[in-house]
């Protein structure tokens, strides 16, 4: 019963840090633009897909999957800059269908490009199990925790330490402040869209080697990913890290001790308990900062 445990408990770790990263995406989006990103889960296709295509190419993972995350972040700007900035100054309604029609486009035309056939990754450090008290684990499972607590630790010294950071910072509690203090908060924008870009990527290829990928695998890790966003506090940094493994081990253990087949409802489930008894969620929203 203890090795069961254990394993539901790493794959909860495991999927919980994938989703973590993309509940950030969705935060610091939100942050800067006071919107929700549903193309975020494409950013995680894009960079899954576009490792697997370098891959092909004979580039090694090495190469291939720094190239993918580039990939993704040109994708996140152009999104920006062709999508979002021209409807900017809209509603947030406005700004919502926007993302949801570049969620369609870009996932179509992945589609054309890549097709709708299921795509696999090599792993980054080979495919033999590690077992412990009961409980085995890929490697690849440590790569994805271990790539979730870097980029974590990196995001909090950029937005601490860095002057860049801290006009992005300055920009999320207050746009027209911001900018009459000299920020030019349309950069600020386009960064923001490159980082969730950036992170949605790392968890596409963090990922990839254990899940599979396919044209169609950010429609319900988008999902996960605002399900995660929302249960720790929409715009919480902390908040989405925390919302990320604490959706991913009850995915888990739900799975495990109830039925699998209850995996992708109970992010549903846990949206609408978020709305009816937490409505800025664990942390707390950050938009209960800006009144």
């Amino acid at each position: 019963m203890g090795g069961a445990w254990l394993q539901f408990v790493a794959s909860g770790l495991t999927a919980g840090a994938i989703y973590a990263l993309i509940a950030l995406g969705f935060s610091i989006i939100y942050n800067t633009c006071h919107a929700i990103n549903f193309a975020q889960g494409e950013f995680v296709m894009v960079g899954g897909m576009s490792a697997v295509s370098f891959v092909a190419m004979g580039l090694p993972l090495i190469v291939a999957v720094p190239l993918a995350v580039a990939a993704a972040m040109i994708v996140g700007l152009l999104v920006e800059r062709l999508a979002i900035e021209p409807a900017h100054g809209n509603d947030v309604v406005t700004l919502i269908i926007v993302t949801i029609g570049v969620s369609l486009f870009l996932r179509g035309l992945a589609q054309v490009v890549w097709g709708k056939g299921i795509h696999a990754l090599p792993t980054f450090s080979g495919a033999q199990a590690i077992s412990f008290f009961g409980a085995t684990i890929v490697p690849q499972s440590l790569w994805v925790v271990g790539g979730t607590v870097v980029a974590v630790v990196a995001l909090g010294l950029f937005f601490n330490r860095t002057l860049f950071g801290k006009a992005m910072q300055a920009t999320a509690q207050n746009t027209l402040a911001a900018r009459l203090m000299g920020i030019d908060t349309r950069v600020i924008m386009r960064v923001s869209f490159a980082l969730a870009a950036l992170l949605g990527a790392l968890g596409g290829v963090l990922t990839a080697p254990i899940t599979l990928t396919s044209a169609e695998i950010g429609v319900m890790l988008g999902l996960k990913g605002f399900a995660a966003a929302m249960l720790g506090g929409l715009g919480s940094f902390v908040g989405a890290v925390a919302g990320g493994l604490l959706l991913g081990l009850i995915e888990a253990l739900g799975a495990g001790f109830l039925s699998s087949a209850y995996k992708d409802v109970i992010a549903f489930v846990m949206i609408l308990v978020v709305l009816f008894f937490l409505p800025t969620g664990l942390v707390g929203a950050r938009s209960g900062d800006r009144v």
